[in-house]
């Protein structure tokens, strides 16, 4: 099935609640899970950088779960930069976890300047999925620990709406539908491989990580 590319930002309001109160937590926790198991050193310091952080619940459970660390999430959604300020006031990170809206590229974020960088999703948004690599390589400090994950384009439309029915069916019909659209614009893993080799990220390790998942790990 051909990539059709959907929007850069999710801004709308419907679109943003329904995002923000959906059950993420089998994914969201499977991303901490896989961060650690390709960096099991238990000590983790300096600055983690979300790109496309959403509504900052990644951002939030890897300020938990490395307290020496800070964070700054990057979004260019303004609605839903506040979903995530509310989320990190809930959990009184305020003072550990920042947030920049954004979008890549941009000049805001300082070069060379960050010990993590993390993104949930985010690649499938972008008009050039180039610009995502890019600002890895940019920002990212010599030895910076990277996690990309996102959706995994299926073959068919047919088996997108049956992923989405699988995992969705019970959320409201607006994230059913962005869900199957995100479905439609991801990657193949193939796709991704390529993108990384014209990166010069090929040291990176890329896998299948769900039914619906692919991860790529590795150190700058």
């Amino acid at each position: 099935m051909k990539r059709r590319n959907e929007p850069e930002l999710m801004d709308e309001a419907g679109q943003v609640a329904a995002y923000a109160n959906a059950d993420f937590e089998e994914p969201n926790s499977r991303f901490l899970e896989i961060f650690r198991s390709a960096f099991p050193e238990k000590h983790v310091q300096g600055t983690i950088l979300d790109l496309g952080c959403g509504p900052g619940d990644i951002l939030v459970r890897f300020a938990r779960a490395y307290p020496a660390c800070g964070c700054l999430g990057v979004d260019g959604a303004g609605k839903m930069l506040d979903f995530a300020r509310n989320a990190v006031s809930r959990q009184g990170l305020g003072e550990r976890v920042q947030f920049v809206q954004a979008t890549i590229p941009t000049d805001r974020l300082g070069d060379n300047a960050y010990e993590v960088i993390l993104s949930n999703s985010l690649l499938h948004h972008l008009a050039d999925p180039d610009d995502l690599w890019h600002a890895v390589k940019r920002h990212g400090k010599k030895d910076c620990r990277v996690l990309v994950v996102d959706l995994l384009r299926p073959e068919t439309e047919a088996e997108a709406k049956a992923i989405v029915c699988r995992y969705s069916g019970n959320e409201p019909e607006i994230l059913q539908h962005d869900f199957f659209h995100s479905l439609l614009a991801s990657y193949t893993m193939s796709e991704v491989g390529q993108q990384l080799q014209k990166a010069g990220l090929s040291h990176f390790t890329l896998k299948q990580v769900s039914d619906r998942h692919w991860a790529v790990t590795g150190s700058l």
